[in-house]
């Protein structure tokens, strides 16, 4: 066994005298030395201690010693820490040492310790380590003592073993361990959770982050960086918390409240579709609305490309469980419903929880719900996507989708569920339930107790669960509050069920509707594991219970959308004992049943104890304060009730009447007793003498704080009360999930602090990061101990044995993966694992929800009158006491602060946000038998109060109520600084704000600051004689926390809420010195929200200062106050140190108001504000009134400036004078500078002024200047004037690299220049244009020069020639066009795209690896498996995509960008900056999109802010112009005319417009005054319309450069309506360095495709660059070389003209510099090149959710340069016409149908039927070959097809009118798959279906050479199988064959057709035309056909002959030589008698 022992000996030079003991801490566990007393000098410890421990000691573990000065009252204080790495220990096991300490400042103290340390590697004489010999202490007697390491709570835990300090008060407990780390602090405001008893050592409090590295660098020693972690680091500390619980901020409830969602689905095709001939149709129904496709005639593989929305407005949870069903149904009509061939079903939320929200081309997989026990009934491809407010969908580029994906690899299922997924019944067995609320009223019962004479239950229940789409109900039990019912319903599903949720009902039956009890719902996942070694769904049996409104009946009741499960419920309304159990099918077993019908059956009844043994529960509560009474209710008595289940509910809570004691036991309470106690809060015994429950106090009216809020008079005196109940004990299970709660807080709060040291940019996040991980990975393993003991206990279900062992199996993975991670941990990825972390966060919140209740919540409700009013809930488990500290609940035994809240919709909206009351209140709940420590945890001094009457057993009779005999008084200085961000509250668009500061039964106001969004009140408020009772020492540690809350001050009616936020003060006794590291305390930012949402921060400090105080004044005071005389009033010591004194009001404007002390308040330094304004846009109407003459204000902190007031604003809206600056002081630390105001006024006559709107920049960051480094070659990251212009994003000169773009991320730092300079000849193109990255090292690649491109032409044309069969080539240059270079680019994006997924899987996979490495062996993780198939598939297929792209011919290529071009450049905000203008009232809650609403103009300038004095060298520079600047040479703001050319490509996924589920678009395009309607070529009925077109507009900036470019959709009647619109700034882009006027394309040509479409050339280009940026002109050299600013570039030099000759030209050189700029110094950016972008298309009415995309770009060109080109031709390619023409020769052994009437023998009529575009428009049928006796059949028939075809596209064009009523024709494309059907012809039923080939033009089987070789293979291997396009062959012969399905759906060979495949185009078709069938001209012969296929009537006695031989030759032979056998037998046997009397006779 290993061990570190360490023989602690002195310490020495210690300062004065007394007591003395020091802790000694490794690895997290803290053993205490014995007290040293009264020692001066030196203390002899001369102790040793000693760790077992179970892995090696790592060298880079700490040991820490404390030594601390002891104090049998107050809490030790710390001497010095002494702190070392064991590296040396580790290497040489012995160490003896003496060495200073350090203090809390980290500076070395005199005082030394002495120590021996020895480390024992292995050793087997040492015995096992028992805990209690370890440990000193008795085991306990439940023999439940445990060992603990790392309390899982967080820093600090309780000495087990103990009961808490108070039996201790004079001795210190033997062990006792505090944080296992040196720092271990807490935010403000984050209240951590601990257990230490309260004279825990003071921890050093404010760490300044540099000393925090100093300390960990000498800790560290010889350490790396890398390796050190904190343990909790934040930046200022009160000592943590430990009879205080956190309270939770965020108030209100949001499940409730219903959301916009809109969802989207494209039915694209089915295939496989199992029948003969079907005419499909696809029915999308989602909930209760249902769409159809169109119908497909005779196909079963009908191609739809139909999009259907559905709009809903509906809650989260309600839509999420919403199930999409899609099913194809065969020959649907007006008439008739159509049969069923298959459905798919997937509820909303598995939709919704994919990446993007969607599923993109997937397969559905259809089976059939009415015969399980058959397979796939076919597939449906489809997209579905659902879209809430705010998402952005992002589907893949929509572009020509050539690659037909396999069915396999892309079915429409979630990762990790098998393919195929087996049928599974679900039984949800209902036993019963209990504590019913009655659901009529008592004159109906009265009534009927007329009536009937009996008395009854108000309740009928039955209940009703729905799963998948289906409901199941069992019967009804007439009035009964306790229902009976065992009855299983049972569901048949595919499983994995697509459906997350089972949703389980009582509900009431009533005669007119029925109405729900109580809902509750299953989540599957949380009670099965799909893991190798996961368990099938599996619940019970066990107890849930159920929530909803208050249990009194009304009519209408008001909260009755909580019974249905919308929202938290407020009251319990029953349980329901219930067990579900999931068994998987074998669909092959003879008896199943093959319907999925809902089935309801009887079980058997359940024994009592299955559940667990029913245990006596007490639940006690005390009310420690209640403050922040909402004055509405301020005028009653109030009182609080608190009640767990029934339990101490007296108003509505008991249902039943019953005597026996049995009953009681079983969850009812007898009424008499309620009666008894209903108004006394005296105990009184009941008949056993056992107790009675008081469960609410007594009422009281209470007192006013303020104009606000009431307080209750809880002074000394706090009531409590105490309920009795029963219930099953199934605590392990809330256990469980305490100790992962737990866990998963500390990672929380951990994760917080490293979110906030990087947000605050604090040194070294990853080591707090480490640390998190560290405490992440000892809790895991402390879990696995803990739960370990756990796992043989008896009486469990099935779920809690799974469950258990799956989370230790979870857990222990956690752990090592945390262990794995924490050692990963860089600097530079941080915030990639902080991702990961969060992964392991979101885990443990989904392991810790126990899916099997037991003890229902605890609910506290606020009475007024008798009345409900406000309520708060509280998890039992969160207050489950456990003798384990782990286990117990996290707010058990302590004071939490509880914000009561309005129930149900009430609380929506701004109700929700006033807090209706504030609790402070301390709960404790545990079996009756474990009560003896309910009080441990409360604050120390009280005296219970019992009731007098109380026999014998007194002591165990629980108090009603406590008088505290301690009381401290405090004075609490509220340092309130400034606020920023505030929420909007006025019309104006800003607010009045003011704050409310409470504490305890006080409260104080702020001033009113008027119209402002970030008020600086700069106050201190004092609040003077705050009483808090309890021990001064406790208080230190827990003090109650501060609600500040701000609000709006309106002239009219009272101020209106804006948010709340709460803070913890920071405390200093009247023995302590005010001053460093404490105090004073530093200003603070705390988060306001408002409801949910985030409302602003606060900037602010809190301290809580002890009054000294005299004693017989307090007494004098005390019995003047309460009439009565306190028996010797326990008083703090009195210190003598007087308060810090508070400065006087200083400012005489602002009267008595104090300023924020000086050591609170920031430092400043000056600053200076340079501001641009550039000008104002857009600005809407004020009170009707048009804005003339506005002028915009800037103001910072106090100071600011004007601009120059704009004449004549529509005239010209730009500023006169461009830039003005001011000076003003601003704190040093950049986080808190305050906010910059930008406020638009408009000035009237009469010098008057009116708020046109403001906006507030929060953070000045991005516009803080700093000077260039000279010395530094990272361009990037110094500031630059670059182009002249300043660069002011924070060093940014380049734009975010996009992931579109660059196909390689580079490693690179930003600003590294590395130019490759190319010296070798002109290059070969590559396959893909690399699109080169803004920081990128990749050498420039030019385009081959044209003489190569010249011999490659030649060499194929004599390839060509060669090859005979000419093959027409995309890459003649008369055929390229502009959609060439689209498709190529598309490609490109796609290749981009997939290079990055296989990436990406690899990075994922090499994750992978490393973890599962670590935790090697038995620990691999178990979805390992299927996640990496499902990545090497995503992989493969990647990669596979890449590989079969075959060699493309070089096109040259634009950049298409699925997403805004804004976004990839930053908004072009590279100088000149765009604020919106706000005014009128901020939307709530979710509505901040709505923000949209409140915009009422754009000021368009920047800000520069800057240290003064400046460094002289930057106005030294050549051409300074001090009136600017910093913002030297930036354009001038005159007015300019621009032409605009916009070109609009296509538009994908509209909102269809039409009932029809259409769209009729047309583009509409507006810059200001001027639009452009191109409304007569609407495009009819489509929602993916090309459009292909560009338009011309001339502008002139500023005042019209806002386009919007909108689609509408065209009516023949009314209004047209506008489907979408996207609107484009183009005054930035055109202003923009990064060039967005006309892009670059990649090469320069003069002719073709490709023409350069700038007015200037890339040279002059150049040049105008250089000279802007103020660099040398470009250099160009010989050999194609060009050099600009020290780079080299290359390029061809020639060009070729039209007529082909070549000439000189330097073009494409100034081209690639071009296209290379970001790699030029200071200078450089990447230029926007050629491009299309993709828009959004938004509509005003539906805020957030797209309505379709517009793929466009705009070109700009200033009218005084030359004109440009005419525009592009992008107008759409033009379908060409083709003819196919197919020849039917001959058929083979076609299945034989027919019966002879005479012969009984089969034969066939023959024909063929064969289509192109679809059976109705051109099917064509071949003649009938009758009487086929062999399945032979001749034709010689030819079919002609012409159609219209897309090449790049790969679509035929259809143009037909949709039905006789449609205006006009709609244009469809469908994929061109020529269909040929074999038939057998009746004369008078239908003729029947024999079978059918479906050939896919583009890629089709070669056909068998004879029948023979024609086989099966051909269509069931096709994807092994070459295959050839018509389009590239012309000319195909073969057989293939003919297949249908058979009643097994297997695929049968019904016969073979030899057919020729001949293409033409039209011209061709023209010229050599060809007749139908055998028709002139070019006929074919007749077909040779055998007699009998004649009407064999004709000639009976030839067909006779004919059949008969034919058929019976063989026969007809056999015969024959059988008669002349019979003959020859007959003939011996008649002539052998002859024969032998002649033989005999010797005749």
């Amino acid at each position: 066994m290993m061990s570190l022992m360490v023989h602690l000996k002195t310490a020495a030079h210690l300062r004065g005298k007394g007591d003395r003991i020091a802790k000694v801490t490794f690895r997290g566990l803290s053993f205490y030395s014995r007290v040293a007393e009264n020692c001066e000098e030196e203390a002899h410890f001369n102790q040793t201690f000693r760790w077992p421990i179970a892995s090696r000691l790592d060298a880079d573990e700490m040991l820490e010693i404390q030594v601390y000065n002891y104090s049998k009252v107050f809490s030790n204080r710390l001497v010095g820490t002494f702190c070392m790495v064991l590296q040396k220990v580790a290497e040489e096991g012995h160490l003896e040492l003496t060495d200073t300490l350090i203090d809390d400042n980290n500076t070395s103290i005199k005082t030394s310790v002495t120590l021996e340390i020895r480390y024992q590697p292995m050793d087997e004489t040492m015995g096992v380590w028992s805990d209690g010999e370890l440990l000193g202490v008795p085991d306990d007697r439940d023999g439940m003592f445990a060992f603990e390491t790392d309390s899982l709570l967080s820093g600090q835990s309780r000495g087990s073993g103990m009961s808490a300090g108070r039996a201790l008060q004079g001795s210190i407990p033997t062990f006792r361990k505090a944080g296992k780390s040196v720092f271990s602090a807490m935010k403000l405001g984050k209240i951590k959770n601990s257990k230490d008893d309260h004279k825990k050592g003071d921890e050093p409090a404010i760490l300044d982050m540099e000393d925090l590295d100093r300390k960990a660098m000498r800790l560290a020693g010889t350490l790396e960086a890398d390796t050190i972690s904190l343990a909790s680091v934040t930046a200022v500390t009160t000592n943590v918390s430990n009879k205080r619980s956190k309270p939770d901020i965020k108030m209100e409830p949001s499940s409730g409240r219903p959301v916009d969602y809109q969802i989207s689905i494209t039915v694209i095709e089915a295939r496989q579709l199992i029948g003969l001939n079907m005419d499909p149709v696809v029915c999308v129904e989602i909930g209760d609305d249902k769409k159809y496709t169109s119908m497909k005639e005779s196909t079963n593989c009908p191609y739809y490309n139909e999009y259907f929305v559905f709009d809903f407005h509906v809650p989260p949870d309600v839509m999420f469980d919403k199930i999409i069903k899609l099913s194809v149904i065969h020959s649907k009509n007006l008439l008739r419903s159509g049969t069923l061939v298959g459905t798919f079903k997937m509820d909303v939320g598995t939709v919704y929880s994919q990446p993007e929200h969607q599923f993109y081309h997937k397969w559905a997989i259809l089976s059939d719900p009415d015969d399980i026990t058959a397979g796939c009934k076919g597939y449906i491809k489809c997209d579905i996507a659902v879209v809430g407010k705010g998402d952005n969908i992002r589907t893949p580029h929509k572009a020509n989708e050539t690659n037909e994906d396999d069915i396999e690899g892309n079915f429409l299922l979630p990762e990790g569920i098998p393919a195929e997924r087996q049928w599974a019944r679900f039984y949800v067995k209902v036993y019963r339930a209990e504590g019913l609320p009655k659901m009529n009223t008592n004159i109906m019962a009265n009534v009927k107790k007329a009536l009937t004479g009996e008395n009854r239950d108000l309740v009928d229940p039955y209940v009703q669960v729905q799963f998948a789409g289906q409901k199941g109900k069992t019967s009804v039990q007439r009035s009964s509050y306790e229902p009976i019912w065992n009855e299983q319903i049972i569901f048949s599903e595919l499983f994995p069920p697509l459906c997350r949720r089972l949703k389980i009902q009582i509900r009431d039956s009533d005669k007119v509707n029925d109405v729900a009890i109580g809902t509750y719902f299953i989540d599957l996942r949380k009670i099965s594991n799909d893991g190798d070694k996961g368990f099938l769904p599996t619940l019970g049996p066990a107890w849930v219970n159920m929530y909803g409104s208050t249990r009194q009946y009304t009519l209408m009741d008001e909260h009755q959308d909580l019974n249905e499960g919308l929202g938290e419920g407020v009251s319990f309304r029953a349980r329901l004992l219930l067990s579900i159990t999931v068994e998987i099918l074998d669909t092959a077993s003879p008896e199943i049943i093959s319907s999925t019908d809902v089935q309801v059956e009887a079980v058997s009844n359940i024994s009592e104890s299955a559940t667990g043994k029913i245990e006596e529960f007490f639940l006690f509560g005390s009310f420690l304060e209640a403050t922040m009474i909402d004055r509405k209710i301020g005028d009653k008595a109030i009182s609080f009730e608190i009640t767990i289940g029934n339990y101490g509910n007296q108003i509505d809570g008991m249902s039943r009447l019953s005597s026996t004691k049995k009953n009681k036991k079983d969850g009812e309470k007898e009424e008499e007793e309620n009666e008894l106690i209903q108004n006394s809060s005296e105990d009184e015994a009941d008949e056993d003498g056992e107790l009675v429950s008081v469960s609410s106090t007594p009422p009281m009216r209470p007192f006013i704080t303020d104009r606000n809020y009431f307080h209750l008079p809880y002074f000394e005196k706090k009531p409590c009360v105490y309920i009795k109940s029963w219930w099953q004990d199934q605590r392990r299970r809330l256990y469980n999930s305490n100790m992962m709660d737990k866990i998963a807080d500390k990672l929380e709060e951990g994760l917080n602090d490293v979110q906030e040291i990087i947000k605050t940019e604090k040194a070294f996040p990853e080591r707090r990061l480490r640390g998190v991980l560290e405490e992440l990975s000892v809790g895991c393993s402390r879990f696995v101990t803990l739960a370990n003991k756990d796992l043989n206990q008896a009486g469990r279900t099935k779920l809690d044995r799974e469950r258990l062992k799956s989370c230790m199996r979870e857990m222990d993975s956690m752990g090592q993966q945390a262990k794995q991670l924490r050692t990963q941990v860089k600097k530079n990825i941080v915030r990639d694992k902080l991702k990961l972390a969060h992964n392991f966060l979101q885990k443990l919140r989904f392991l810790a929800d126990e899916p099997q209740h037991s003890i229902p919540d605890v609910f506290i409700w606020m009475m007024s009158n008798n009345k409900r009013i406000a309520y708060a809930r509280i998890p039992s488990k969160d207050i489950l006491y456990s003798i384990v500290d782990e286990e117990t609940g996290k707010d058990c035994g302590k004071v939490k602060a509880v914000f009561l809240k309005l129930p149900g919709k009430k609380g929506f909206g701004s109700a929700g946000w006033t807090v209706q009351a504030k609790l402070e209140l301390y709960l404790w709940l545990g079996l009756t038998k474990q009560r003896k420590d309910f009080l441990s945890g409360l604050p120390n001094g009280f005296e219970e109060v019992k009731v007098a009457k109380m026999g014998p057993s007194l002591h165990l009779v629980p108090p009603v109520s406590l008088v505290y005999n301690m009381k401290q008084v405090f004075q609490l200085r509220a340092h309130m600084y400034q606020a920023r961000s505030l929420f909007a509250a006025d019309s104006s668009g800003l607010s009045d704000p003011f704050a409310r500061v409470f504490f305890s039964t006080h409260s104080q106001v702020t001033e009113v600051l008027s119209e402002t969004l970030c008020p600086t009140w700069d106050e201190l408020l004092v609040f003077d004689d705050v009483e808090l009772f309890g021990e001064a020492t406790e208080l230190r540690d827990d003090p109650p926390i501060i609600v500040v809350e701000i609000y709006d001050q309106d002239t009219v009616g009272k101020a209106e809420f804006i948010g709340r936020t709460f803070a913890k003060p920071t405390i200093k006794m009247c023995d302590e010195h005010y001053g460093p590291p404490r105090f004073p305390p530093q200003l603070e930012y705390y988060q306001i929200y408002r409801g949910n949402c985030s409302a602003g921060e606060l900037l602010a400090a809190f301290e809580l200062l002890q009054i000294p105080f005299d004693a017989e004044e307090i007494r004098q005071a005390l019995i003047a106050v309460h009439n009565f005389a306190v028996p010797q009033i326990k008083i703090g010591q009195g210190g003598r140190a007087d308060l810090p004194p508070i400065e006087e009001p200083t400012d005489t404007e602002r009267g008595p108001i104090v300023p924020v002390p000086l050591g609170i308040r920031p430092v400043l330094s000056h600053y200076r504000i340079e501001v641009l304004f550039w000008g104002l846009r857009d600005l809407k109407r004020i009170n009707l009134a048009l804005v003339d003459r506005p002028r915009v204000d800037i103001e910072c902190a106090g100071r600011g400036v004007q601009s120059a007031l704009i004449q004549n604003y529509k005239k010209n809206p730009n500023f006169s004078t461009l830039v003005k600056w001011f000076e003003v002081d601003l704190p040093e630390n950049e986080l808190l500078h305050p906010p910059l105001n930008i406020r638009v006024v408009d000035c009237r006559a009469f010098g008057r002024y009116i708020l046109v709107g403001s906006h507030v920049v929060t953070s000045l960051r991005r516009f803080i200047y700093s000077p260039p480094d000279k010395t530094s070659n990272k361009w990037a990251t110094a500031a630059k004037l670059m182009n002249g212009y300043m660069v002011l994003t924070n060093g940014g000169s380049q734009p975010r690299s996009s992931p579109s773009l660059s196909s390689h991320t580079l490693s690179h730092p930003p600003g590294d220049i590395i130019v490759n300079v190319d010296g070798e000849p002109p290059i070969r193109k590559m396959d893909t244009v690399v699109k080169l990255d803004a920081m990128s090292d990749a050498v420039v690649k030019v385009d081959m020069t044209e003489e190569e491109g010249d011999k490659e032409k030649k060499k194929k044309k004599k390839k060509k020639k060669k090859g005979g069969v000419e093959e027409e080539d995309e890459a003649d240059e008369s055929v390229l066009d502009w959609w060439s270079k689209y498709f190529a680019s598309i490609e490109t994006l796609k290749e981009t795209l997939r290079a990055q997924e296989v990436a990406q899987a690899e990075a994922e996979e090499r994750e992978d690896l490393e973890i599962a490495a670590e935790a090697a062996g038995s620990r691999t993780k178990e979805k390992g498996k299927e996640k990496k198939s499902s990545k090497d598939k995503k992989k493969s297929q990647a990669a596979d995509s890449l590989e079969k792209q075959p060699f493309k011919v070089k096109l040259d290529e634009l950049v298409v960008y699925n997403k805004e071009l804004e976004s990839e450049y930053g908004n072009f905000e590279d100088w000149l900056h765009t604020f919106n203008l706000y005014r009128g009232k901020a939307g709530d809650d979710d509505e901040h999109t709505l923000d949209d609403d409140r915009i009422v103009g754009r000021f368009k300038g920047s800000l520069c802010m800057y240290k003064l004095p400046l460094p002289g060298e930057i106005s030294r520079e050549a051409g300074f112009d001090p009136n600017m600047g910093m913002f030297q040479s930036i354009p001038h703001n005159d007015p300019i005319n621009v032409l605009v050319r916009v070109y609009v490509v296509r538009a994908t996924d509209l909102h269809p417009a039409d009932i029809n589920g259409k769209a009729d678009p047309y583009i509409v395009i507006k810059l200001g005054k001027s639009e452009v309607k191109d409304k007569e070529n609407y495009i009819s009925k489509q929602l993916n319309p090309v459009f292909g077109k560009a338009f011309d507009i001339e502008a002139t900036f500023p005042v019209e450069s806002m386009l919007t470019v909108s689609v509408y959709d065209w009516d023949l009647v009314g209004t047209d309506d506008l489907i979408g619109e996207t609107k484009i700034d183009l005054e930035n882009r055109f202003y923009s360095k990064y060039r967005a006027t006309c892009g670059i394309s990649s090469t320069y040509s003069v002719h073709g495709y490709n023409v350069w479409r700038d007015p200037l050339k890339p040279s002059q280009i150049l040049a105008k660059l250089c000279k802007d940026g103020k660099i040398d002109a470009p250099q160009y050299g010989p050999g194609g070389k060009v050099k600009v600013a020290d780079r080299i570039f290359h390029g061809p030099t020639e060009i070729e003209e039209e007529n082909g000759l070549k000439k000189q030209t330097e073009e494409h050189l100034a081209l690639s510099v071009l296209n290379h700029w970001e790699e030029i110094p200071r200078v450089g950016c990447k230029l926007v090149p050629e491009h299309v972008e993709t828009r959004s298309l938004l509509h005003p009415d539906k805020p957030g959710i797209e309505q379709g995309r517009i793929e466009m770009w705009a070109d700009m060109f200033p009218m005084d340069m030359p004109a440009p080109g005419p525009a592009i031709d992008i107008s759409p390619r033009k379908p060409k016409r083709y003819e196919l023409r197919v020849i039917i020769w001959n058929t083979d052994e076609v299945i034989l149908e027919d019966d002879d009437y005479f012969t009984g023998e089969k034969s066939s009529d023959i024909f063929v039927r064969g289509w192109l575009k679809g059976q109705q428009e051109d099917r064509q049928d071949t003649d009938v070959h009758y009487h086929s006796l062999t399945g032979e059949g001749n034709f010689n028939w030819r079919f002609v097809f012409p159609f219209n075809y897309l090449i790049a596209e790969e679509k035929i064009v259809i143009s037909k009118k949709e039905s006789m009523f449609s205006w006009d024709e709609t244009e469809y494309k469908i994929p061109p798959r020529l269909t040929l059907q074999v038939w057998d012809a009746d004369h008078f039923s239908a003729d029947d279906f024999l079978g059918a080939i479906e050939l896919d033009l583009n890629r089709f089987p070669r056909g068998a050479k004879t029948a023979k070789q024609c086989s099966l293979n051909m269509i069931r291997n096709e994807q092994e199988l070459p295959t050839i396009s018509i389009f590239k062959q012309k000319r195909v012969k073969g057989w293939w064959p003919f297949v249908a399905r058979d009643e097994n759906d297997e695929i049968e060979l019904t016969g073979k057709v030899e057919a020729e495949l001949h293409l033409v185009m039209a011209e061709e078709a023209e010229k050599s035309p060809v007749g139908l069938g055998r028709n002139e001209p070019d006929p074919l012969e007749k077909p040779n056909r055998p007699d009998t296929s004649l009407m064999w009537f004709l000639s009976p006695l030839k067909s006779i002959r004919y059949f008969i031989w034919h058929n019976y030759r063989w026969l007809i032979l056999k015969a024959l030589g059988l008669i002349l056998l019979l003959l020859m037998a007959g003939l011996f046997l008649y002539s052998i008698p002859g024969y032998l009397v002649k033989k005999m006779l010797g005749a």
